[in-house]
């Protein structure tokens, strides 16, 4: 059924075409008897075998109107085929016509008129199996995988290095990638931060961390560069800086500004000791300054460092000023209760407060049952705090111990 009505849609507009044209209609002779229907004209040949066949098909229904109507019929009944016509018909003496030149152009644009197929119209299982759909896009989704295959943009990441499963974790960060150009949006910041000294194959875990750099805009991005060349931080040591700290370049230069200054009076550096503060850790930058505050605090009137002693702790080892304080407590106490280590000492190695608790106390323990735990300058025999935590075992047993590595991990059983 539906392959007929298309058909019969086709010969309608052929046959508007046709009356566009100005395609002669046959004058009908009048009869009372039946006649036999005429040889249709031969037909000149078409270039497609569809458009004889219609053309051939016209003529017919034409000739067959006028000559072969039925015995009997009214001349002006409503049942009479020659009211079916489009327009009045002459009663005249029928004249010899010629066919129209079949060869013309036919204006193929009437054949778009055609109404598309109807979403309910039944259609053949051969034609239902080749129907590809393809899936819809989820309009909630927990998780960036669902869209990868859609967007060209997430594909394009993925293919730089960027952890698509991280950056959904962190708030709306998710939204942003997806809401992006690549070429609009992301380019130009991957050439700023190439321009800026970041590697290209730092560049994918950069984003992974710092995805908000892409929503920022580019002009301020150059501005808080340009403001810490300013400050006279060298081009390596801004690529150091952000490659470290990715969050940097999302602070304002009043917010930069203020960091620096608080470092500066709160340690009490001068503006060179300052700045290689923030260089080996950048971070300070970016983190909270309440934590910073709290240790300070902790290292003047709970662990009895002297102000100046502070400032060398922290200028030696700044990850002390973003420890945890229980940790920093119970290693202090560790050292300068239990094994006897002065301030002094402790100011001279502070590095030793980033050592693991355990390795500490497992090697003072192991160095005090062989009778070499020697930690006085002025004693034979001394011990540095640096060598204590910072040699690997093999080396430590070789040449602090003066004991194998078996007779060490012997000892560590017995604990």
């Amino acid at each position: 059924m539906a392959l007929r009505a298309r058909q019969v849609s086709r010969w309608c507009c052929l046959l508007q075409a046709a009356r566009a044209a100005g395609f002669p209609r046959r004058l009908k002779g009048r009869s009372s008897t039946t006649q036999a229907c005429p040889e249709p004209a031969r037909l000149a040949p078409l270039p497609a075998r569809s458009a004889v066949l219609t053309w051939r098909w016209l003529a017919c229904r034409h000739v067959s109107v006028g000559s072969c109507s039925p015995t009997g019929s009214s001349e002006d009944g409503a049942s009479s085929p020659q009211n079916s016509l489009p327009s009045p018909v002459k009663r005249e003496e029928a004249k010899v016509e010629t066919l129209p030149n079949l060869n013309a152009e036919v204006p193929y644009e009437d054949w778009d008129d055609i109404p598309p197929s109807s979403a309910l119209q039944e259609i053949s299982e051969e034609e239902a199996v080749q129907i590809i759909a393809e899936p819809l896009l989820p309009l909630q989704s927990s998780t960036l995988r669902d869209y990868v295959d859609h967007s060209e943009t997430l594909a394009k990441l993925i293919h730089l290095g960027v952890d698509l499963s991280q950056v959904e974790k962190r708030q709306k960060a998710g939204q942003l990638v997806l809401t992006l150009d690549f070429e609009k949006d992301i380019r130009k910041i991957l050439l700023f931060l190439k321009d800026v000294g970041v590697e290209d194959n730092q560049l994918g875990p950069f984003l992974t961390k710092n995805p908000y750099i892409l929503a920022e805009d580019l002009e301020a991005l150059e501005t808080r560069v340009a403001y810490l060349k300013s400050k006279k931080f060298g081009k390596a040591e801004i690529a150091q800086m952000v490659s470290r700290a990715p969050y940097l370049l999302l602070f304002s230069v009043e917010r930069l500004d203020n960091r620096l200054g608080f470092f500066k009076n709160e340690l009490g550096l001068s503006v060179k000791k300052t700045k290689e503060l923030v260089i080996r850790l950048p971070r300070l930058l970016t983190g909270k300054l309440e934590p910073v505050k709290e240790n300070l605090e902790v290292c003047q009137s709970e662990l009895g460092f002297q102000r100046s002693e502070v400032q060398q702790i922290a200028f030696k080892t700044p990850k002390i000023l973003t420890a945890s304080k229980k940790r920093l407590r119970q290693t202090f106490d560790y050292l300068h209760n239990v094994m006897g280590i002065p301030h002094n000492l402790l100011t001279r190695f502070p590095q030793v407060f980033n050592s693991k608790l355990l390795r500490i106390k497992e090697r003072h323990m192991f160095l005090k049952f062989l009778g070499r735990a020697q930690y006085d300058p002025a004693q034979p025999s001394y011990i540095s705090l640096d060598q204590l935590v910072s040699l690997p075992d093999e080396v430590f047993c070789a040449e602090i111990a003066k004991a194998s590595i078996q007779d060490f991990e012997k000892f560590l059983k017995t604990l």
